[in-house]
C-alpha cells in the first residue's frame, strides 16, 4: 500500500498517539533524552566525514602519487572512529537510564491505579492479564531505550546527510544511484503493512496460547480428575498450528522486505558502477568519489535494514502500550468528594443509622440483579447478622457499604453521608473486615496484625492477639511475634490464619466491623473459642455478621434475612424462631445436620478416627 493512504495514516495516528501517551513518563528525564539525542546527531555527522576522509585519502594518493595523503587520511579516520565510539557509550548510557527511570514510573503508576479502581473493573478483567500488563507489557515498552529502536532520529539523519552529500559530490552520480528508490519504496511500504498485520495476528494468538497453557496447568487436577487429557492435549494442538501459522506468514513478510532491501541496494550499487564506468561527459568519476559513493549507500540503506530488524520489536512496544493505556482508560475511580471521614451530624437530634441502605438496587451483569430495592438499617453499636441463601446479596451488601461497587439505584449511607460523597481511603477508614477468604502477607506475624499501619505497635499488637485468645497461640511459636509468615499463611493453619484476621480487624480499632462469614473454615470448637474470646473487644462497636451458621448468631441484636435480592424477615432469634418462617426452616436443617454429625462422631466407622477436640498449630 503506497504512503498516503488512509490504512496507513490511521495507523501512522495511532502510534503517534500511543507514544504521546508515554509522553509524561519521559518529560522528567528530558535533559537525559536531550543529551542522549544530541549525542546521536553528533555521532551520526562524525559518521557522515568517514567516507569523505576516505575520499580525500583515494583521491590524493592517485593525483600526487605519494602517501602523505593517505597517511594523514588514516590518522584523520581514525580519530573519527573513536570519536563515534566515545559518543555511542553515553548515548545509549543516557538513553537506557531515562528508559529504565520512565518504565520505572509507568509500572509504579499503573500499580497505584489498579489499586485505586472499582472491583467492577477486576471483574471484567482476567488478573493473568493485569499481571501481563504490570510485567511482559512495561518490559516491552521498556525494550525500545535498550534495543537501539529509539535511535530513529540518528538514522534518519544519517540516511539524509548520506543523500544531501552525494548530491553535492557529484548530483548526476546520485541521481542514478538513488533512482529505483522511489519505486522499490512503494514495495517495502507494502510488505510493511503486511508484516504489521501479520505480526498482530500472531500477537493474538500467541495470547491465546499463554491463555490456554495457564489455564490448564492450573486447573490440571480437574483436566485428570475427568479424564480430558486427550482433549486438552488436542486443544492445544488446534491453537498452536494457528500461532505457527501466523508465525510463518511474519517470518515470510519479514524475509520477503529484507530481501527486497538487499535487492534495492545491489541495484543502487550496479548503478553506480555501471554510470563510472560509461558516463563520457564531465570530469571522470574518481576512485574515490566510487569508494565515498558505496559507503553512503550503504550508509543510506543501514536506517532501512535497522527499520526492517526492528520491525517486530516496534510492533511488540507499542501492542503493550496500547494495551497499557486501555487499561489506565478503562477503570473508573471514585467520584471526588471532601477529605474528611463520615461522622455523625453534630447536635443531631434522631439518631443517626450508622450504616443504611435505602431503596438499593445493582446487578453484577445486566439483566441479573442481586440486590432488588433493599433498605437496612444499623444503629451505631448495634449487632446486626445477614442471613439468607448463596447468592442473596449478603456480601453484596458488604461491598455496597465499602463502596467497591456503586449501586445502579438507591442510596448507601454511613453515619448519615451518601458513601458517593466521600473519599475511597476516608470511607474504608471507618471500617475492618474480617472475610473468610484471610490474605496474608509474607512477612512476620506483627506485620501482618499491623498491615495498613505505618510504624507496627508491637504493644497494640499484643493487646489485638490476645482479645481474640491468639495470644498464647503466637507467643509460643519461635520468634514470638517476629515469627515468619508465608506468603498466603502457608506454614500457618486455617484456626491461626482466621485468628490473625480477626486481630488485625481489632488492631486497626475501627467504629464498624463487618465479618464476612469469618468462621466458615474452621471447625465449631475453635469457631466457639474463637467468638467467646472476641465478645469483650466487640462491645460499643457496631458489627455487622454475614454468616451461614446460625448458632453463632444468638449474640446478635438483629437478624435480617435475605432471599433472592429482597428483604423477607427481620427480627431477634427468638422472634424469627416463633415466625417460623425461612430462618426457622434453616435453623432446624442446620440443627438435624449437627446432630447427625455428633453421633457420627459418637459412634465412628471402624478405622475412621475422628478429632474434634484438637486445633492444629501448623501445616507438618
Amino acid at each position: 500500500m503506497p504512503p498516503g493512504t488512509p490504512g496507513q495514516e490511521a495507523d501512522l495516528r495511532m502510534d503517534l498517539r500511543i507514544l504521546a501517551r508515554f509522553l509524561p513518563f519521559l518529560r522528567p528525564r528530558a535533559g537525559l533524552l536531550a543529551l542522549a539525542f544530541g549525542l546521536m546527531a553528533a555521532g551520526a555527522l562524525l559518521a557522515l566525514v568517514r567516507p569523505l576522509v576516505m575520499k580525500y585519502g583515494l583521491d590524493g594518493l592517485a593525483s600526487q602519487g605519494g602517501t602523505g595523503a593517505l597517511v594523514r587520511a588514516g590518522v584523520l579516520l581514525g580519530i573519527v572512529v573513536i570519536g563515534e565510539q566515545l559518543i555511542l557509550y553515553p548515548q545509549m548510557l543516557c538513553l537506557a537510564l531515562a528508559g529504565a527511570r520512565s518504565v520505572a514510573d509507568l509500572r509504579e503508576h499503573l500499580f497505584s491505579f489498579l489499586q485505586t479502581r472499582r472491583l467492577a473493573m477486576f471483574d471484567r478483567t482476567e488478573s493473568g492479564v493485569l499481571v501481563a500488563n504490570l510485567t511482559h507489557d512495561v518490559d516491552s515498552l521498556g525494550e525500545l531505550f535498550t534495543s537501539g529502536t529509539l535511535t530513529v532520529p540518528g538514522d534518519a539523519l544519517r540516511l539524509t546527510g548520506a543523500t544531501v552529500v552525494m548530491l553535492l559530490i557529484d548530483w548526476r552520480l546520485a541521481l542514478v544511484a538513488l533512482a529505483i528508490v522511489p519505486v522499490a519504496a512503494l514495495g517495502v511500504t507494502w510488505f510493511r503493512r503486511r508484516f504489521r498485520e501479520a505480526y498482530r495476528h500472531q500477537r493474538v494468538w500467541a495470547a491465546r496460547l499463554g491463555a490456554f497453557v495457564g489455564e490448564h496447568v492450573l486447573g490440571v487436577s480437574v483436566v485428570q480428575s475427568y479424564g480430558r487429557e486427550r482433549q486438552a492435549v488436542e486443544g492445544l494442538e488446534s491453537i498452536a498450528e494457528h500461532h505457527y501459522g501466523s508465525v510463518r506468514r511474519t517470518i515470510s513478510a519479514g524475509a520477503v522486505m529484507d530481501a527486497l532491501v538487499e535487492t534495492m541496494f545491489g541495484v543502487c550499487l550496479a548503478a553506480v558502477l555501471w554510470y563510472t564506468s560509461v558516463r563520457v561527459t564531465g570530469e571522470p568519476v574518481s576512485f574515490g568519489t566510487m569508494v565515498a559513493f558505496v559507503i553512503y549507500l550503504d550508509m543510506f540503506f543501514l536506517p532501512i535494514r535497522n527499520a526492517m530488524l526492528r520491525q517486530g520489536q516496534m510492533e511488540s512496544a507499542l501492542a503493550a502500550a496500547d494495551r497499557i493505556f486501555a487499561l489506565l482508560d478503562a477503570g473508573e475511580e471514585d467520584a471526588p468528594g471532601p477529605r474528611a471521614a463520615p461522622e455523625a451530624p453534630a447536635g443531631s437530634r434522631a439518631p443517626v443509622p450508622a450504616l443504611e441502605l435505602e431503596g438499593v438496587q445493582f446487578a453484577y451483569a445486566p439483566g441479573t440483579p442481586v440486590l432488588r430495592g433493599v433498605s437496612l438499617r444499623v444503629m451505631p453499636g448495634e449487632r446486626v447478622a445477614l442471613v439468607g441463601p448463596t447468592g442473596s446479596g449478603k456480601s453484596t451488601i458488604a461491598a455496597m457499604l465499602l463502596r467497591l461497587y456503586e449501586p445502579d439505584a438507591g442510596t448507601v449511607r454511613v453515619f448519615g453521608q451518601d458513601v458517593r460523597t466521600v473519599p475511597r481511603e476516608a470511607l474504608r477508614a471507618r471500617f475492618a473486615v474480617v472475610p473468610q477468604d484471610v490474605v496474608l502477607y509474607a512477612g512476620t506475624v506483627l506485620q501482618n496484625v499491623a498491615a495498613g499501619a505505618g510504624a507496627p505497635d508491637r504493644e497494640r499488637a499484643r493487646e489485638a492477639l490476645a482479645a481474640v485468645g491468639a495470644l498464647e497461640w503466637f507467643g509460643e511459636r519461635p520468634g514470638g511475634l517476629d515469627a515468619p509468615v508465608a506468603e498466603g499463611g502457608g506454614n500457618l493453619s486455617v484456626g491461626e490464619r482466621q485468628m490473625l484476621a480477626f486481630a488485625r480487624a481489632l488492631y486497626r480499632s475501627p467504629p464498624v466491623l463487618v465479618l464476612d462469614e469469618p468462621t466458615a473454615s474452621i471447625d465449631t470448637q475453635t469457631e466457639a473459642r474463637l467468638l467467646t474470646a472476641v465478645q469483650a473487644a466487640l462491645e460499643g462497636r457496631t458489627v455487622l455478621v454475614i454468616a451461614h451458621r446460625l448458632a453463632t448468631l444468638r449474640s446478635v441484636d438483629r437478624i435480617v434475612v435475605l432471599d433472592g435480592g429482597r428483604v423477607v424477615e427481620e427480627g431477634t432469634h427468638a422472634e424469627l424462631l416463633a415466625l417460623g418462617g425461612m430462618y426457622a426452616r434453616f435453623h432446624r436443617l442446620q440443627s438435624a445436620r449437627q446432630e447427625a454429625r455428633f453421633a457420627a462422631a459418637a459412634h465412628p466407622a471402624p478405622g475412621h478416627n475422628h478429632t474434634y477436640d484438637k486445633v492444629p498449630t501448623s501445616h507438618p
